[in-house]
């Protein structure tokens, strides 16, 4: 397949990308290279993709009147994964037009450049953020999504909804999946984890929100990106085409439209978590106990029903394997 990835010098697109081209796919990726982070950290992962000849990088921000349009239409690509976005709860405070110009302008120009060239199947990355201020565990995608507490939420959830219209008028095959706290090798260094591997290194103390008491469904990435390799090949069909794969379905009655949760569905404790990384560095963190911040929520608990249905299969890769694995790319990478 030809596969157009966003955001592929992030995280998760960088995993995406490598599992692509290593099964033999040709990947177009497309990044802006935003200065939110660490920007040599993001050379560095796109330099380690361009190490296979069917990757073809491509620099440029999202919101870019038209650009979308001329890679699509010089590209034709067979499935798009919409990865780029600006990411963070706590940032958006800071700055919001950031928000507003990648995750709403941004996602407007990729629906619009595919409404142009139809592609086999759209999957968009939405957030976990979007249950904003739900209170029923675990959270179902079915649940009414109309209480985010950020910004950052907000624009995910006003992404989803132009994605359902688009997918209606122009009958586009479109997954959005929804992330639940993202780990692993390579990872932002505006997660906890990173932070907290850089601080407890350099024998600094770590902040902890509510006495670590905060649960999180940690996801392992490559089980993430597992699960977005599945959901590609399992694109939503017309409506009145076929039958929902269960109560619990989201697939639209008005478009091939459906959204899932990917997380594991087993929460763990913030304090589990630094234990864990404390036993992975072989050293003691000196704790400090901070209240949650503004936008925060205190637990997050994903449904796995329809992922298990759709794939067979949810992320299963417990924190006391993901974290050594972490650490152990930390260390080679920043010779710590």
């Amino acid at each position: 397949m030809r596969v157009l990835v966003t955001g592929s010098a992030g995280f998760i697109g960088f995993h995406l990308s490598r599992s692509l081209l290593a099964e033999g796919h040709a990947v177009t990726g497309l990044d802006g290279f935003s200065d939110y982070y660490d920007v040599a950290l993001k050379r560095a992962r796109h330099a380690e993709l361009a190490r296979h000849a069917a990757f073809a990088p491509v620099e440029g921000r999202l919101e870019t009147p038209g650009l979308l349009r001329e890679l699509m239409e010089r590209v034709a690509p067979d499935i798009v994964v919409h990865l780029a976005a600006q990411a963070g709860v706590r940032y958006s405070l800071e700055n919001p037009r950031a928000y507003a110009d990648a995750n709403l302008m941004g996602s407007f120009e990729l629906f619009e450049a595919v409404r142009a060239n139809p592609v086999r199947h759209l999957l968009l990355a939405s957030t976990s953020s979007a249950y904003g201020g739900n209170t029923a565990l675990p959270f179902r995608e079915a649940d009414r999504a109309v209480s985010p507490l950020t910004l950052y939420a907000a624009s995910k959830i006003a992404m989803e909804a132009m994605a359902h219209s688009y997918s209606h008028l122009f009958a586009i095959p479109t997954t959005a999946f929804r992330f639940f706290t993202v780990y692993g090798p390579w990872g932002r260094p505006d997660m906890a984890l990173f932070l907290f591997t850089r601080k407890i290194l350099a024998g600094e103390p770590i902040e902890v929100f509510s006495g670590g008491s905060a649960e999180r469904d940690f996801t392992y990435v490559s089980d993430l990106v597992d699960a977005i390799r599945r959901l590609a090949e399992v694109p939503p069909p017309l409506p009145g085409t076929a039958a929902p794969v269960g109560p619990f379905d989201t697939l639209s009655a008005s478009a091939p439209y459906r959204l899932v949760n990917i997380g594991g569905g087993r929460p763990v404790r913030l304090d589990a978590m630094i234990d864990a990384l404390e036993a992975a560095l072989g050293r003691r963190a000196e704790r400090i106990p901070k209240p949650l911040p503004p936008g925060d929520v205190a637990r997050t608990h994903a449904s796995t029903e329809l992922l298990q249905a759709l794939i067979g299969r949810v992320p299963e890769t417990p924190i006391e394997t993901g974290i050594p694995a972490f650490v152990a790319w930390y260390r080679a990478y920043y010779g710590a």
